[in-house]
């Protein structure tokens, strides 16, 4: 058996041989000796450093180094004897943390939207954890089943058994969560289904789309939603008025769903021509060629403008308390009020806990986002 010499490290590849990429430093490494690479770099960096100390020291000292940790009422966080100010009244938030995620649901009833939550947490993380087994069926059991049992749990109609708690009791992280959640799951679908017919070679479904589509691009949220709460029961039949969350939810569903096709157009656009000719060659039909060959590859494209939607979604959930509906920010700012928690920093300490809340959520967003991207890229360099 004979055996092929290596050929040496100082010595260039034969011809045709593939050579190694030169070898580079772990990311974090490069990224920091780029900061100080030239005399122009370092300056703007310690520049910048400068900023971000002056921008950010103040919040970490009233969220951190100033603020209070433990009492009972507002004494503990009202300023000491000698006049000092205080940071963050985090007892606050710990007495008041019951009625930031469930507004005023009675709270020997709050096992239930603890139920209807963790239900969808294992929904969600089921269906979009890359490597669980049968991720349709959970993505089938969130889009059907679940919104279902989930109004049961939280409303609680008569013939459940359970005792009905009106929607009008509802608030905070708890409202929150439901108009987001159930915008995404309206808006993706019917964004999809509006892209499609905007593209339609059929006057009457790209006309009917188009102007769906403009005009609720055309006219504020704000507007919408009060559409939706004051103007929707004068289209319904007499007697029939839907729940104010309820009205509430389709408005958000459909803004969202009108900004949401504008992307997946974007994405349809994009695809080269030759992908709807080849699938067209196939013999596929217009349904097979859109969901087995063009929509994966569109809404792979359009990722980052997907996940955008959802997080302004999840953030304009704050305009529903122009029409009476209590999110977290009006939580907030109705418990600032309570005299038993009067002080100059309450209503601060409770906005710096809902920036952090909604961060948290966004942020998280934008990481699996990422991810997915990553994983998508690394699939398609595979194949």
């Amino acid at each position: 058996m004979t055996t092929t010499p290596s050929t040496p490290a100082n010595q260039p590849p034969a011809h045709g041989a593939l050579a190694r990429p030169p070898q580079q430093a772990p990311g974090l490494i490069q990224g920091l000796r780029s900061l100080v690479a030239t005399p122009l770099n370092a300056l703007l960096t310690v520049l910048a450093l400068a900023i971000a100390w002056f921008l950010l020291r103040p919040a970490i000292e009233f969220l951190f180094i100033d603020a209070v940790w433990s009492g009972h009422d507002r004494a503990a966080c009202l300023a000491g004897e000698a006049g000092g100010e205080t940071g963050a009244c985090w007892p606050y938030i710990a007495r008041r943390l019951g009625y930031f995620i469930y507004g005023q649901y009675p709270e020997a009833q709050r096992w239930r939207p603890n139920a209807a939550m963790a239900l969808c947490a294992l929904n969600i993380g089921w269906a979009l954890w890359p490597r669980a087994p049968f991720r349709g069926a959970a993505l089938f059991s969130f889009v059907l089943p679940f919104p279902v049992i989930a109004w049961i749990l939280l409303y609680g109609p008569g013939f459940s058994g359970l005792v009905a708690v009106p929607s009008n009791l509802w608030g905070g992280v708890l409202v929150t969560l439901v108009i987001s959640i159930v915008g995404i799951v309206v808006s993706l679908p019917l964004g999809v289904l509006l892209a499609l017919g905007r593209r339609s070679q059929m006057p009457v479904v790209c006309a009917a789309s188009t102007v769906f589509i403009e005009v609720m691009r055309g006219v504020p949220l704000l507007a919408v939603l009060f559409m939706a709460n004051r103007m929707l029961p004068l289209f319904l039949p007499p007697g029939v008025l839907p729940d104010p969350l309820v009205r509430v939810m389709v408005g958000v569903s459909l803004f969202a769903a009108a900004g949401m096709a504008e992307v997946i157009r974007g994405g349809l656009q994009a695809l080269p021509k030759g992908q709807y000719e080849a699938a067209a060659a196939l013999g596929l039909g217009y349904w097979q060629m859109m969901f087995t060959v063009i929509l994966p590859q569109a809404l792979t494209l359009v990722i980052p403008g997907i996940v955008n939607t959802f997080i302004s979604l999840f953030k304009d959930t704050t305009l529903v308390t122009v029409v009476g509906i209590f999110d977290l920010l009006t939580t907030i700012d109705v418990s600032s009020r309570d005299p038993a928690w009067a002080t100059p920093v309450t209503a601060s300490t409770g906005y710096a806990f809902a920036a952090i809340f909604y961060f948290i959520c966004c942020y998280a967003m934008s990481r699996y986002s990422a991810a997915m991207e990553r994983r998508l890229a690394a699939a398609g360099s595979r194949s």
